[in-house]
């Protein structure tokens, strides 16, 4: 069985006074997450933003994966019966 989709996602930053913040939006077509992230520059450290924005955005998008496979991890659960065929669970797979 075949399954195309196509999700959407909007990444956000905003940099003020060496504190960078990022926001994530995914939309699935039927359902939204949104993500976040920080990262705060040691005011020792030379003003690149592109780390801040590398490292907000990577967190923002970590939170999004958290979200993703907690959602898929209550569907599994959802599903599963008591039935004998049901018990057995291959090592490959959506398994969690």
């Amino acid at each position: 069985m075949s399954h195309i989709a196509e999700w959407t996602v909007h990444l956000y930053l905003v940099e003020e006074e060496g504190t960078t913040k990022a926001r994530v939006v995914l939309d699935t077509g039927s359902t939204s997450l949104t993500g976040s992230g920080t990262a705060h520059r040691n005011p020792a450290d030379t003003d690149v933003p592109e780390i801040g924005d590398e490292l907000a955005a990577g967190r923002a998008l970590h939170d999004i994966a958290g979200q993703l496979v907690r959602a898929a991890t209550q569907d599994i659960a959802s599903r599963e019966t008591t039935e004998p065929e049901a018990v057995y669970r291959p090592t490959v797979g959506w398994s969690i």
